[in-house]
């Protein structure tokens, strides 16, 4: 499971909390009748969580995306690293890159499924 994972200013431990529940208890892995029944555990799985900034950019005007919904290192970095501790308490391993670094990652998309997991309060983590 790659997870891009974006962290704005008004994210919090709860919301870290929240998201690794959800994602760790996701049924989007097929089951032996071809249905989206299983979880990343169910199946042995596991998780690449790579901090991607950019999927706040506003693009609304001009030409140029703005980054300002993004939260700054401080608050972004310590979210990241919380969830990935938290998915790997619920028993998913997580390999993780490094933070705000560029990194070329390649990924094989099983199937046109991508999600967008988001916090009772309607954000994006």
């Amino acid at each position: 499971m790659v997870l891009l994972v974006a962290v704005t200013h008004a994210d919090a431990d709860a919301d870290a909390v929240a998201v690794a529940s959800k994602i760790a208890g996701l049924r989007v892995f097929s089951d032996d009748e071809g249905k989206m029944n299983l979880s990343v555990s169910d199946i042995g799985g596991s998780a690449l969580l790579i901090s991607q900034f950019t999927l706040y950019a506003d693009m609304r005007k001009g030409r140029r995306p703005s980054f300002g919904r993004s939260a700054p290192r401080e608050v972004a970095a310590p979210l990241i690293d919380r969830l990935g501790s938290l998915l790997r308490q619920g028993g998913v391993p997580v390999e993780t890159g490094l933070f705000g670094a560029a990194m070329k990652v390649e990924l094989i998309n099983d199937g046109p499924v991508t999600l967008v997991v988001e916090t009772q309060q309607g954000k994006v983590l």
